[in-house]
């Protein structure tokens, strides 16, 4: 079963409207390894006792984002030298687009699985091409993705709804939404999670809440009849000034046990250059 490397990305340089997100790993991690808790997940296997992962803290990120591309790069670098599967706490959205540019350097395309309530597609927002709400922009054009399916969205506008055309992208939307109209991707699979995909009422420690949003079986249910190998995952976009009672954080901590659980069931991903 593959080892997994937690590691977080505070930054939220990219951010717009509000910044915070740059918080948000310290405030997963803080509830992942509370004492309130504990490291099971609902797939069975626990953290420390089933699942080999491996805390790296936070990586030493600036506010320059060329030269945190770079350190995340070789951050990943290493992690694939040892063979394991890089699990990121965040951090504004932004940071997925390193973070599957560095999976697909390794594996070819990938197939994403995101989720969110904006589709983060804008060709440039507010003069920012690297804007939190334009990574899967970047990572179409760049031809990173083979597949990206998007769950969850509930803002797309005319330009984002172009840009889906011009992508080829697939958006399950909120309206009507179910988890059995969400595919089961083949691999190699990148996950991508942003809290506000979430409903405000399971987590409001968010910079963008959008009502309406998706319930935590929902996309327990979508997460766990994935069976692909999982080459990489990320959950973003916690603003932990926001939050309350630590709600959304505790929600982080739990997403990272599940998905920690689905990339130990899943196996091992193929190198595939």
């Amino acid at each position: 079963m593959p080892a997994i490397r937690l590691f977080g990305l505070p930054t939220d340089v990219n951010s717009s409207f509000e910044r915070g997100a740059a918080a948000g790993p310290a405030a997963i991690r803080a509830a992942l390894w509370s004492d309130r808790g504990n490291m099971a997940s609902e797939l069975g296997p626990e953290i420390g006792t089933d699942i080999a992962l491996t805390d790296d803290g936070d990586l030493p990120l600036t506010e320059d984002t060329p030269s945190d591309d770079v350190a995340i790069r070789r951050y990943l670098a290493m992690v694939r030298e040892d063979g394991e599967v890089p699990l990121a706490v965040g951090g504004d959205h932004a940071v997925s687009f390193p973070l599957v540019e560095a999976a697909s350097t390794c594996f070819g395309p990938v197939n994403i699985l995101h989720f969110d309530a904006h589709p983060d597609l804008y060709d440039d927002f507010a003069g920012n091409p690297r804007s939190h709400a334009s990574p899967f922009a970047r990572i179409c054009e760049a031809g990173y993705a083979k597949r990206l399916v998007q769950v969850g969205i509930r803002t797309l506008n005319g330009h984002c709804r172009e840009q889906a055309e011009r992508f080829g992208v697939e958006i399950i939307p909120m309206t009507d939404f179910t988890p059995d109209r969400v595919p089961v991707l083949d691999g190699p699979l990148y996950i991508s999670i942003d809290l506000d995909g979430f409903d405000p009422s399971a987590a409001p420690g968010v910079a963008h809440p959008e009502p309406g949003g998706l319930t935590v079986r929902e996309v327990l249910a979508v997460l766990h009849k994935q069976t692909a190998p999982i080459v990489g995952a990320d959950i973003v976009e916690l603003h932990p000034g926001r939050d309350v009672g630590d709600v959304t954080a505790i929600l982080g901590a739990k997403l990272v046990r599940e998905l920690a659980a689905l990339i130990d069931r899943n196996g091992t991903p193929q190198t595939a250059r």
